[in-house]
C-alpha cells in the first residue's frame, strides 16, 4: 500500500511493486514523482527525514537527511544587514545543503532492491513528457510575489490553470543523473554547480558532499504501543511527549466533546512552550521526553482553563508519504522545501527550486540554535510510526504543516489508538492547530502567544467552549491545508492493511496492489 498526496506519486509507488520493488524502493519512487509535480511542497532542493520497520526488528531505522548550513555562513553577517531573524525568502543565506537526495541514496543503499533507474522511472517520465497541473500548485503560484514567479518562470508560465501541462526537462536530467552517478550526479553536477554560484562564498564543495546520518529512533510507550520518531533536530519529540502527557489525562469517550479538544490543546501546550530554547541540533531528545519531565507538565494542565504558557522571545509546505509491502517492511518519510516553494530562489539551469529551511536558525547570539557552519537548524519535520509490544509494524503515520505537525499527529494518533478510529476517521475527522499569527513557523516565538485555529468541519461546539475556557479561537474553512496533509497506513489484526490519503490535499489517494 502506497499513500500519498499526489495522485500520481502513489501511482507511481505502486508500479514499483508491480515490477518486484520493496517498501523502500516504493517510498523512493513516490517521493521523486511528487517532487517533479507537487514543487510547491517538496522536490530536490529540499530535505528529508524517514523511518523504516523491518518484520522482526525491535526497533525502527531512523534516517537523517536533512541538510547543514554551509562552510560560510555567519550569524554576525545577517545580523549586521539588519536581522533580528532568519530571512524567510529571496536571502540565499536562508538555505542549508538540501539533504533529500542524499536521503534517497541513503535509504537505497540500505534497503533498496531495483536499480535506481527502474525506481526514477515514473519521475523520469512524469518530467519529460509532462503531467497536469494541480489546483493546489496553481493556486500556490498565484500566491508567490513578483520576484518569485520570476524566478518559478518554468513552472508559472505552464501551470496557468488546473490541468495545464508541465514539463520538467531539468528535473528529468537530474534524476537521470542520479541513477546513473548517484549523489555526484546532483550535488557534484550541474545543480551543485549552480548552487555554490549562488551561494557566492556560503557554501563549499565540501559541504554539498554532507552525507545523510542514521540515528537512534526516539520512543515513547503511549496507549498500549511504542511511538517512535525522529530524534532533535526534528521536532518531533513534541509528538510522542504530547501524546504521553494526553494518555494520562481523563480524556472523554467522544471525540467531539469540547472537552476533549481542551485537553488535547493544553497537552500540547504543555510539550512545546518551550521549544524555542529546547530543540536544536544535538538536542537530547530522550530527556526532552523522560517522565520526570513531563509529569510536572501534565499535572499542571488545568480541565477547565486554556494555560498561558507559552516561550516569549511558520503554515509550512511539505508532503508526507507512507509505504508498507507485502513483507510488512514500512516506511515513514516526510520531504520539505519549509515553506511554500521555500525559499523562492531558484537554481536556474535546473528549475529546482530550494528550499528555506535556515529559517529555522536563531540570531540570539549564544543561542544551542544559532547560525553557525556545519549546524542543522531545527526542523518541523517529524515523521512518526507506531508498533506493538512485541515488536509489529502497527502504522505508518505523518504530515505536513509547519509548526502544528505534531499537534496534528497528536490529534490522528489519539484516534487511533485511545478511540480505536479507522484510519479514514483519524484522518478526515475536524481538527484544531495552535497557529502562529503570521507564517506557520512562528507558533511558539509570537509574544501573545499562539491562536487555536478550528477547522470548519469540527464540531460546532468547540469554537465557543474553547473561546470560554480562555483560548484564543479562530475558525478557518473546512477540509483547509492549513490543518495538514496526514496520511496514514495500517496494519490490522488480522495482518491486512487499512489506509487513508488526507482529503484536505484535493489529490491525494491511498491505494494498494
Amino acid at each position: 500500500m502506497v499513500s500519498s498526496a499526489d495522485q500520481l506519486a502513489t501511482q507511481a509507488g505502486l508500479s514499483i511493486y508491480a515490477i518486484g520493488g520493496n517498501a523502500v524502493d516504493a517510498a523512493i519512487a513516490t517521493n521523486a514523482a511528487i517532487a517533479v509535480t507537487g514543487p510547491h511542497l517538496c522536490g530536490m532542493g529540499g530535505d528529508l527525514f524517514a523511518i523504516v520497520h523491518r518484520d522482526g526488528d525491535a526497533q525502527p531505522m531512523v534516517l537523517n537527511a536533512s541538510g547543514r548550513a554551509g562552510s560560510g555562513a555567519s550569524a554576525d553577517a545577517v545580523r549586521s544587514d539588519g536581522h533580528s531573524v532568519m530571512p524567510f525568502r529571496h536571502d540565499i543565506r536562508t538555505v542549508t545543503v538540501p539533504g533529500c537526495v542524499h536521503g534517497w541514496v541513503s535509504l537505497h543503499e540500505q534497503f533498496g532492491t531495483l536499480p535506481l533507474a527502474d525506481i526514477f522511472a515514473p519521475a523520469i517520465r512524469l518530467a519529460s513528457e509532462g503531467f497536469p497541473a494541480s489546483p493546489l500548485l496553481v493556486g500556490a503560484l498565484a500566491r508567490c510575489d513578483a520576484r518569485a514567479r520570476e524566478n518559478l518562470h518554468e513552472l508559472a508560465g505552464q501551470a496557468t490553470r488546473s490541468g495545464a501541462v508541465v514539463r520538467r526537462p531539468g528535473v528529468a536530467r537530474m534524476l537521470r543523473a542520479v541513477a546513473n552517478d548517484g549523489r555526484e550526479g546532483f550535488y557534484g553536477g550541474e545543480f551543485g554547480e549552480g548552487l555554490l554560484a549562488m551561494g557566492d562564498g556560503w557554501f563549499s564543495a565540501s559541504d554539498l558532499d554532507q552525507r545523510a546520518d542514521w540515528v537512534d529512533p526516539l520512543g515513547v510507550e503511549a496507549w498500549g504501543h511504542k511511538l517512535w520518531t525522529v530524534p532533535p533536530n526534528s521536532q518531533g519529540y513534541l509528538t510522542l511527549a504530547a501524546a504521553w502527557i494526553a494518555e494520562g489525562l481523563d480524556l472523554p469517550d467522544d471525540t467531539t466533546d469540547p472537552h476533549w479538544a481542551h485537553l488535547m490543546i493544553e497537552a500540547a501546550r504543555a510539550a512545546g512552550y518551550d521549544r524555542p530554547d529546547s530543540l536544536f541540533d544535538g538536542a537530547d531528545g530522550a530527556a526532552l521526553v523522560d517522565p520526570t519531565r513531563l509529569l510536572p507538565r501534565r499535572a499542571a494542565i488545568d480541565p477547565q482553563r486554556a494555560s498561558t504558557r507559552w516561550a516569549p522571545s511558520a503554515a509550512g509546505d511539505t508532503t508526507y508519504l507512507c509505504t508498507i509491502d507485502d513483507n510488512r517492511m514500512g516506511v515513514s518519510l516526510i520531504q520539505s522545501n519549509a515553506a511554500n516553494f521555500g525559499s523562492h530562489l531558484v537554481e536556474q539551469s535546473t528549475g529546482i527550486n530550494l528550499h528555506n529551511r535556515g529559517l529555522g536558525f536563531n540570531l540570539i547570539a549564544g543561542h544551542a540554535a544559532e547560525l553557525t557552519p556545519g549546524r542543522r537548524p531545527p526542523h518541523t519535520l517529524c515523521p512518526a510510526m507506531i508498533t506493538a509490544p512485541d515488536g509489529r509494524l502497527v502504522s505508518t503515520i505523518g504530515t505536513m504543516g509547519g509548526d502544528a505537525q505534531p499537534q496534528i499527529l497528536l490529534q490522528a494518533i489519539t484516534r487511533l489508538l485511545r478511540h480505536g478510529q479507522s484510519p479514514a476517521q483519524a484522518i478526515g475527522s475536524g481538527r484544531w492547530a495552535l497557529a502562529g499569527p503570521e507564517t506557520g513557523f512562528d507558533t511558539w516565538t509570537a509574544p501573545q502567544g499562539p491562536l487555536v485555529d478550528i477547522e470548519g468541519h469540527a464540531p460546532e461546539s468547540w469554537l465557543a467552549e474553547l473561546g470560554r475556557r480562555g483560548h484564543r479561537p479562530r475558525q478557518l474553512p473546512a477540509w483547509d491545508s492549513e490543518f495538514g496533509h496526514a496520511h496514514c497506513i495500517v496494519v490490522e489484526p488480522d495482518g491486512n492493511l487499512a489506509g487513508a490519503a488526507d482529503p484536505r490535499t484535493r489529490i491525494g489517494t491511498c491505494a494498494g496492489i
